[in-house]
């Protein structure tokens, strides 16, 4: 430890000022010495200035004193960067984060950032928004004494801002098709999206070698109806957008969640919505290169259709479909008399509904037991 970083630590009690003295090897008057030095100048006074590098603005103790305080008794879990945007903005404190990050460090209250890894060439943004869409998940002890679940991020490679987040049991097709129902009917049709290689993205027959040429998964499906292009990363690192990302949240959210006493995911997924996207937006949007958008408007497609797990079948001659073990008969229909040995496509809806559709066209839907419903499209998730 340097001179600073024991004197920090007997400022902050974790240690006494005679055995700050016993560890710099000084003698108890000088040490009474330096406190007050440290006391008037901060850390000036205490370095030995002969290299003549700059000096450190002068910290008030008083100022130290409540710094250390507040990370011990409310912040103990925020990264730095957090507690400092709190410790400034909310109590007040006037310091900057460079001269938080060195005391905090110096008074063991927080790690000093890893080694980096090998070098990683860097990989430019897109210059417009919805030219490419960052689509992941993260599982994480996002509540206390909750069950861990996946929170579902969609982000904008050109600006890094948020366009999708919500939290869900488990990530898979469902999850992935609400998050592109929201964009696309907020936002429009984007041009490529850019996703791990999760079993529900892609399938790979062979352990090991690169994911099929030809992809009959669901989500590949309408995505190729959308004319959107799928990207699948090959590693983490060539994710690092948004596992950057990831890492922020991770160091925020569940700090935040608990700082306003959300208990169950359903209050969670509500301060997504209205507090902190906004915020995180606010504060980590970046301007793209160029000006304009590269979203467009969505031509007049059926999105609760395209965006459902879709199984094929054939209508019995009883004008039945049977799926998962649950009987659907279909009603009587102006257009035609029946569609017995039609193929039909039955419907799971992120609702848990079923439906039947017959070239592109809804017939009917069913609860999840088999029960006839009103024809009408449910809400995506």
């Amino acid at each position: 430890m340097t001179k600073a970083d024991v004197i920090v630590r007997a400022i902050d009690k974790q240690i006494s000022w005679l055995q700050a003295a016993d560890i710099l090897g000084v003698t108890p008057r000088h040490m009474r010495r330096l406190k007050q030095l440290y006391e008037q100048q901060g850390y000036d006074g205490v370095r030995d200035h002969r290299g003549g590098r700059p000096r450190r603005k002068r910290i008030p103790l008083a100022t130290l004193e409540e710094l250390f305080r507040l990370r011990r008794t409310h912040y103990a879990d925020f990264s730095i960067q957090h507690f400092w945007e709190f410790a400034t903005e909310v109590h007040g404190l006037t310091l900057s984060y460079t001269a938080t990050r060195l005391a905090l460090q110096a008074a063991g209250l927080a790690e000093k950032a890893p080694a980096r890894g090998k070098y990683r060439r860097h990989r430019e943004r897109r210059p417009l928004v919805g030219m490419l869409l960052h689509l992941d998940g993260s599982t994480h002890a996002w509540l206390p004494g909750q069950p861990m679940q996946d929170l579902i991020v969609l982000q904008d490679d050109a600006d890094s801002r948020i366009l999708y987040a919500r939290f869900v049991a488990q990530e898979g097709t469902a999850s992935t098709f609400a998050a592109l129902h929201h964009v696309l009917t907020r936002s429009g049709r984007f041009c490529e999206l850019y996703t791990d290689r999760g079993s529900h993205f892609c399938r790979t027959t062979t352990a090991g070698t690169p994911p099929d040429d030809e992809q009959h998964g669901q989500v590949a499906r309408a995505l190729e109806a959308l004319g959107i292009r799928h990207i699948r990363a090959r590693s983490p690192e060539a994710r690092g957008r948004s596992e950057r990302t990831f890492g922020t949240i991770q160091g925020r959210l569940p700090q935040e969640l608990r700082l306003h006493r959300i208990g169950d995911y359903a209050a969670a997924n509500h301060y997504l919505e209205t507090s902190f996207v906004p915020a995180f937006n606010r504060r980590f949007t970046v301007s793209p290169a160029q000006s304009g958008s590269a979203f467009t408007r969505l031509p007049p497609t059926d999105l609760a259709l395209l965006l459902s797990v879709q199984h094929r079948r054939v209508v019995r001659n009883d004008s039945t479909v049977t799926f998962n073990g649950v009987v659907l008969q279909l009603p009587p229909t102006r257009e035609r008399r029946h569609y017995a040995r039609c193929p039909v496509v039955v419907h799971e809806f992120p609702d848990q509904s079923l439906g039947l559709s017959y070239a592109g066209r809804l017939l009917a839907r069913y609860s999840a037991t088999g029960m006839l419903l009103p024809r009408r499209l449910p809400a995506a998730a």
